[in-house]
């Protein structure tokens, strides 16, 4: 009887502390990303992209 209680308490414990986690990963008020980067993988540089695609398609130009 008392195992089963033990059990039940980590168990209790371990889905806390799972629920917790996805709580926070879905309704954070940061802006960041998951793995606490300070958001910088959220801003994205179109121009940066666009003209590594055309440098790229310049070189299998040639």
């Amino acid at each position: 009887m008392v195992q089963e209680i033990i059990i039940f308490i980590f168990f209790a414990l371990a889905s806390v502390y799972v629920l917790r986690i996805g709580y926070k990963s879905f309704f954070s008020k940061d802006t960041g990303c998951a793995k606490g980067c300070g958001g910088a993988c959220s801003t994205i540089d179109l121009n940066k992209i666009q003209k590594e695609i055309e440098a790229r398609q310049g070189k299998m130009a040639r």
